[in-house]
């Protein structure tokens, strides 16, 4: 599977889903807001995938996904199900999960029904009931009637800030062409879900550790639908930014990172803990941890901040293209040891066999033969116990 691309399910299932990062690295799921398709992250993903291997699905009834067949409930809970059937499709035992606005219904959904899947959640610029019958059937009989081109201005008005849609026409264009896509079908069936979603006298059972995000000038979730979803969840805090209803389009560096704030750390340190186990592996790291001592222990807070927590945080290079880079310079500087770490680390990173193969290649003509001769007979070394042939 190329993970740069859209996919459909597996088992010909839920419907389409982008899938990147480095294999050795936890998931975080995103769920859209309706009239949305997955596009709708894709400023924030290179922000997250230091950290994190991003799932972006298009929900059921948008983008290239499917639509509810006429036995099917219109129901949030079908939405969810969806997340946890493409979950099972691509092997994903437990991951963190991100959804806004119907996205975030869909959360709250999973963290009562599915505890055990999630990690942790983020419910943003949501509530745990949106709107009423009225407001929702009323949307529903206009967009039948006139089409998506009925509501686009009203939606650009309620998602984004006026200084933003001043400031930023082009991505405000953008995401007006998204929501005209729309299927009218697909959206009003959501508009369904929606409006039958009520999630105030269940919130007690959700369990997970979980962010709500909204809006100051959100008109749609409020702060007070947030304070009511954070007061109400056992153990749930609350973050506002400066936005309306579509947070994290408006502010992507700053929404990443609260998330990664959330998910993972807020000190270098943790933030590169989380990286260094997830391009070293869990056995490497906790090796080394228990070999910390008096001697020792600054070094190692040292390569755990400035290392992993400074460095190969960067969303500049992908971790695939780091690990390339940093084999040739360890070739280089002849360093056999980390070089072979490094080996181990790069195929975490998604690194394949022939790319290394590659990588000592190039060192042969500009580091010379003997060091890209003992590359050679250190990458056996390592691929030995990871390749079923011992070997390239």
């Amino acid at each position: 599977m190329n993970n740069n691309n859209v996919s459909k399910s597996p088992t010909g299932g839920k419907g389409a889903f982008k899938i990147q990062g480095t294999p050795n690295s936890p998931v975080l799921i995103f769920s859209n807001s309706l009239g949305s398709e997955m596009m709708m992250w894709d400023e924030l993903i290179p922000y997250l995938l230091p950290y994190f291997r991003v799932l972006q699905y298009d929900t059921r009834g948008h983008g290239s996904s499917l639509v509810f067949l006429p036995e099917h409930k219109k129901s949030i809970g079908q939405l969810g199900e969806d997340v946890i059937q493409l979950m099972d499709e691509l092997g994903i035992e437990k991951a963190y999960f991100c959804g806004l606005s119907m996205g975030g219904l869909i959360g709250q959904y999973l963290g009562i029904h599915h505890p055990n899947r999630f990690i942790k959640i983020v419910l943003s610029n949501t509530g745990a009931k949106i709107g009423n019958d009225e407001r929702w059937n009323s949307r529903i009989e206009t967009i039948s009637k006139d089409g998506m081109q009925a509501i686009v201005d009203d939606t650009m008005e309620r998602w984004f800030t006026e200084e933003f849609r001043r400031q930023n026409p082009e991505k405000v264009a953008e995401t007006k062409a998204m929501f005209l896509r729309s299927d009218v079908q697909g959206y009003s069936n959501c508009c369904c879900a929606i409006r039958d979603a009520d999630f105030r006298e269940q919130l007690q059972k959700l369990s997970v550790e979980t962010l709500v995000i909204t809006g100051d000038e959100d008109p749609v979730t409020n702060v007070e639908h947030a304070e009511f979803l954070a007061t109400n969840i056992l153990n749930a805090t609350l973050k506002v930014l400066h936005a309306r209803h579509l947070a994290a389009t408006e502010l992507p560096k700053e929404y990443a990172s609260v998330l990664i704030d959330f998910f993972v750390g807020n000190n270098t340190f943790d933030r590169g803990m989380h990286v260094r186990r997830s391009v070293l592996g869990d056995a490497h790291v906790d090796k080394a941890n228990s070999k910390i001592n008096d001697f020792n222990a600054d070094f190692q807070s040292f390569i755990t901040n400035y290392a992993w927590g400074e460095i190969w945080t960067r969303p500049g290079l992908s971790k695939h293209n780091k690990s390339l880079i940093t084999l040739a310079m360890l070739i280089a500087l002849n360093r056999p040891a980390e070089f072979k770490m490094h080996v181990k680390a790069a195929f975490n990173n998604g690194v394949s066999a022939d790319e290394i193969k590659e990588v000592i290649m190039q060192s042969a003509l500009y580091c010379g033969l003997p060091a890209a001769n003992d590359a050679f007979h250190l990458a056996l070394e390592v691929f030995s116990p990871l390749t079923p042939d011992g070997g390239i």
